[in-house]
């Protein structure tokens, strides 16, 4: 019995029509050589500068002196005052500089590692898990994300003081140890991600729940759980009002540091934006370094997808 021969390609395109080859040969190129224009130039442009100005304003009023905002005729050149004006801020004991740092990296590290591995379990549950009354309970959930943290101050308050943790990190900590949120983001995720019969042919192979989350769940999930890693550790970075009410004046966290860079009668701007600019570094870091490893993890599911 003789092999069935395939056809060279060149016979192949020969044999196509020439309309047919035309048509496709335009898709292609419309496909391969698509172009963005001027105005998508423009407008990305602008939405650059917008996001680099505010870092710019602050940067050259925090190179100046107390005088620089005020001045009508103010150099759009920064000064070379950044460098006083940040040991200022650092040196300053009422800031606890350096223990507001670590208080805020460890807080908001915690936080967004807490926030991620609870709400990938909880994801998973709600996606791909059926049991009675999941719907109503993701509902509820979601429903809390509508009550304002402002309203549950003072009952938190009076718990942590009777158990003596108030100026202690961990009551920055623990309130926020899950999130509504991310229980909505990764559920959302899962649901679209993966694919039912993904799951069945691993639990046909004999893995258990754990192992099936953990080698399918876990893997799947992983471009959401940066993002949403990112996300918790910029808002925990940044909360004020708790940490402010909770803490004292020697264990601060960063965002309540600087404000007791103010006084009462006189307000020097290029210090408090010197040190602004300080407590806005560690977070560039973080998106230099995880910026790359977030888009690639997106692609990738994007792709796979």
């Amino acid at each position: 019995m003789s092999a069935i021969s395939t056809p060279p390609l060149a016979i192949v395109e020969e044999n196509i029509p020439n309309d047919r080859r035309r048509r496709r040969g335009e898709r292609t190129t419309k496909i391969r050589g698509v172009r963005a224009g001027m105005w998508v130039y423009i407008g990305l442009g602008v939405v650059i500068v917008s996001a680099i100005f505010p870092y710019y304003w602050s940067f050259l009023i925090g190179s100046g002196d107390s005088s620089t905002i005020n001045d009508p005729d103010m150099s759009w050149i920064p000064g070379g005052n950044f460098i006083a004006n940040a040991l200022s801020v650092v040196n300053d004991p009422a800031v606890n500089f350096w223990v507001a740092l670590w208080n805020s990296i460890f807080s908001s590290t915690v936080i967004a590692a807490s926030v991620v591995v609870f709400s990938t379990l909880a994801g998973w549950a709600f996606a791909k898990l059926r049991f009675p009354g999941g719907k109503w309970l993701l509902a509820f959930v979601v429903a809390t994300m509508a009550i304002p943290m402002q309203l549950g101050v003072v009952p938190l308050y009076i718990l942590f003081a009777d158990l003596g943790w108030t100026g202690n990190i961990g009551a920055v900590i623990i309130p926020a140890l899950t999130s509504a949120f991310g229980v909505f983001w990764m559920t959302q995720y899962l649901s679209q991600s993966v694919p039912d019969e993904l799951i069945e042919a691993a639990r046909v192979d004999g893995a258990s729940m754990f192992r099936t989350f953990w080698t399918v769940g876990v893997v799947a999930a992983r471009p959401a759980a940066a993002m949403l890693f990112l996300f918790t550790f910029v808002n925990a970075w940044n909360q004020f009002f708790w940490p402010f009410i909770v803490l004292d004046r020697q264990s601060p966290t960063l965002p309540v540091a600087l404000s007791l860079l103010q006084s009462n009668y006189f307000v020097d701007y290029s210090i408090v934006l010197a040190g602004v600019l300080l407590a806005t570094i560690p977070l560039l870091i973080l998106f230099a370094f995880a910026g790359r490893q977030l888009v690639s993890g997106i692609m990738a599911g994007a792709v796979k997808g």
